[in-house]
């Protein structure tokens, strides 16, 4: 069944803005009169969920190979998806996303260093070609982007990886924006009211197509 709804994904590295950006993007899909839904990853599902906290949990006895956290990464993918996602789009809602595919890629793919064969089968189990309507990167150069992390709270076991692992995973961001036609890339380096005007520009011309 073709899909009447839309899927809006939101991503970037720690301290991007990303809550900022789900909450002025989703009072512009309302405004405009859509039924939404929103979603995280991981998450989004009771089992999803559960993953999410076994993926983010610090494990002292035992070492999470970079495999397992993967392989979890879409298990989690694949409930969302099939039990949320779908079913809300052929019914005509607009789902809005805290991350998508892009994070595996670039989490996963960039920063662990894992290979694109293994990520791309992955890919095609689980999602089949399916891939949102719009993507908006949220960029923040990595250091800054911790440093905002940090200052909100205690980090979770991804969050405490090296400046390197996030400089990684920022340029595996970057080169898929690049190649990704339905990806706006908002720079969050800027003021506060610049990367707001920014990102509601972005919905405000795709509500506008």
């Amino acid at each position: 069944m073709q899909a009447l709804g839309k899927f809006i994904v939101i991503e970037g590295l720690e301290g991007a803005g990303k809550s900022t950006a789900v909450s002025i993007v989703s009072e512009a899909i309302v405004a405009a009169g859509h039924v939404l839904v929103n979603t995280r990853e991981p998450g989004g599902t009771a089992m999803a969920e559960a993953i999410r906290e076994c993926v983010k949990a610090d494990w002292p006895d035992e070492k999470v190979t970079i495999e397992a956290e993967l392989l979890l990464m879409y298990a989690a993918r694949a409930q969302l998806v099939q039990n949320v996602i779908l079913p809300n789009l052929q019914q005509g809602n607009w789902i809005l996303g805290d991350r998508h595919d892009m994070s595996s890629r670039a989490y996963q793919g960039g920063g662990r260093m894992i290979d694109s064969e293994m990520i791309e089968s992955l890919r095609r189990i689980t999602l089949n070609g399916f891939e949102p309507d719009l993507t908006l990167y949220l960029d923040v150069e990595p250091k800054e982007g911790l440093k905002r992390a940090k200052g909100r709270g205690e980090l979770d076991r991804i969050e405490q990886e090296d400046l390197s692992f996030f400089e990684r995973t920022r340029e595996a961001y970057l080169a898929m924006a690049e190649q990704d036609q339905n990806c706006v890339v908002i720079n969050t380096m800027q003021t506060l009211p610049e990367v707001h005007h920014d990102i509601q520009l972005a919905i405000k011309q795709y509500l506008e197509q």
